[in-house]
């Protein structure tokens, strides 16, 4: 069985930069061009809200503008001079932190003023750091109390975050020994009875906790925590969360009994916000967030990273697994995903195998490549899940996983994606494809192959007109 390459003719757009850099002063700020790009409209970052309604301002490339004079664009230190801590901005330039984002250039003068924010941009943008940078402003260090809660759909984007947060509130080197009180940080991802971290919250309350929301609401349930002294409140992928039958109940809990909108700043990131006005539209109404909550935007031309190629193959469901084998011999991947479908509960009842399980052990029997396999999903046991995530951190692998690995999963080594199972919405596609061409320095080729049935073209279609990328045809010969 050979593959021949088949080709689909579409336009791609060239993804340029989104932003422009904001001279900070106490009244007013006045966006400044960048050099061949007109932004529409100008977003003012800092000047007075409107008082009645949620503001929203998205920021796009979409033409050449006539040149203009060249200026400096602000750094990362810049942008929050004044309002982080400064040992927090050493540690970020240690680490490589220097020249923000597009996404942090926009959105890091709402978030340090103190306002709710919703942060809407491509994975790998950088919306992490941002509001990060943003709860490290917002805490008091000499105060030994939760002063930031950061909510996260599963325990692997948690355990990524809290990674990022513990790296920059690490001493910086060189630093006194007691220059400053640190800054400590508690994690709440599910398993366990949570003995340690009850004991912890009672003997010395940690600064920020990041946490999934049944674990938290579990805590606050119990009476173990309680919210009155947050001042900062971030959900991160909350379009995930409201999705999910399980947890959004939780999630309304979270944003309007346990705390109150009044007397928090909230922080709401994504990459994928469906029916986006309408939703800012609810986050005022429902008393998520207060009225002049703010809608950064900054969506690319193109939303897929211009080194990914998209390919597709149609092939029965009886097929998939020899064709699955024979592509992972002629790719030859640094590393992959191989994403399947969830197992539905009748599925489940009726006793019958779910696709990790067979995709998963159909590999461990016949695949004779170098890469370890492992699977990922989400029923599997805490502790299952957590072996899992740690051993493909530095390593190659091929990792079978439902759509739990398609949120958050930062692993840049990861060169193949494969849609074992064609993925529900293009919301969907998009995430599944975000998890690799992360790096946007990088020129190496990274590629989303998708198997689908004759009856999927139509709706793979719609998904390149709708994410406004380009595919080709492996044909079976």
């Amino acid at each position: 069985m050979a593959f021949a390459a088949k080709h689909y003719p579409g336009a791609f757009l060239i993804f340029t930069s989104s932003s422009s850099p904001q001279k900070r002063n106490n009244t007013s700020s006045k966006p400044t061009p960048r050099r061949l790009l007109r932004l529409s409209p100008p977003p003012p970052l800092l000047s007075s809200p409107t008082p009645s309604r949620a503001r929203s301002f998205s920021c796009r490339a979409h033409g050449v503008a006539q040149q203009s004079t060249q200026t400096t664009t602000l750094t990362l230190r810049e942008l929050c001079h004044g309002r982080v801590p400064q040992s927090i901005l050493t540690r970020a330039e240690e680490v490589g932190y220097v020249t923000p984002t597009d996404v942090q250039e926009q959105s890091l003068p709402i978030l340090l003023s103190g306002q709710d924010c919703v942060l809407h941009a491509q994975t790998g943008s950088g919306k992490t750091l941002a509001y990060l940078l943003a709860v490290f402003a917002a805490i008091d260090f000499a105060r030994s109390t939760v002063q930031a809660i950061i909510i996260v759909p599963t325990r692997e984007l948690g355990m990524q975050v809290t990674k990022v947060a513990r790296m920059l509130s690490a001493k910086p080197k060189g630093a006194a020994e007691k220059s400053q009180k640190e800054c400590s940080i508690m994690t709440l991802l599910d398993g366990g009875m949570l003995t340690r971290q009850k004991s912890w919250l009672k003997a010395e309350p940690p600064h920020i906790i990041i946490a999934t929301v049944e674990s938290l609401c579990r805590m606050i349930d119990r009476n173990r925590l309680k919210l009155q002294s947050i001042t900062i409140l971030v959900i991160d992928e909350f379009d995930y969360i409201f999705g999910s039958t399980r947890q959004v109940s939780l999630l309304r809990k979270l944003l309007t009994s346990y705390s109150s909108s009044k007397a928090r700043q909230t922080v709401l990131a994504s990459a994928s916000i469906p029916q986006h006005n309408r939703f800012l539209h609810d986050c005022v109404q429902q008393k998520w967030t207060k009225r002049d909550v703010v809608h950064v935007h900054v969506h690319p031309v193109e939303p897929m990273p211009p080194q990914l190629h998209h390919k597709f193959l149609i092939c029965t469901r009886k097929e998939r697994l020899q064709v699955l084998l024979q592509l992972l011999d002629r790719d030859n991947p640094k590393s992959a995903i191989i994403f399947v479908s969830e197992q539905s509960e009748k599925s489940k009842k009726e006793g019958h195998i779910s696709s990790t399980t067979l995709v998963y052990e159909f590999l461990k029997d016949s695949y004779n490549g170098e890469l370890d396999v492992l699977v990922l999903e989400q029923d599997m046991n805490f502790n299952a899940r957590a072996t899992s995530f740690s051993e493909v951190r530095h390593k190659g692998f091929l990792l079978v996983s439902t759509d739990i690995a398609s949120r958050g999963f930062d692993l840049p080594q990861t060169t193949h994606i494969y849609n074992f199972d064609f993925p529900k919405t293009a919301i969907d596609y998009l995430h599944r494809a975000g998890r690799t061409g992360r790096n946007p320095l990088s020129k190496e080729i990274c590629t989303v192959t998708t198997f689908i049935t004759q009856e999927e073209r139509f709706v793979l279609q719609k998904f390149e007109n709708e994410l406004m990328f380009q595919c080709e045809q492996l044909s079976l010969v």
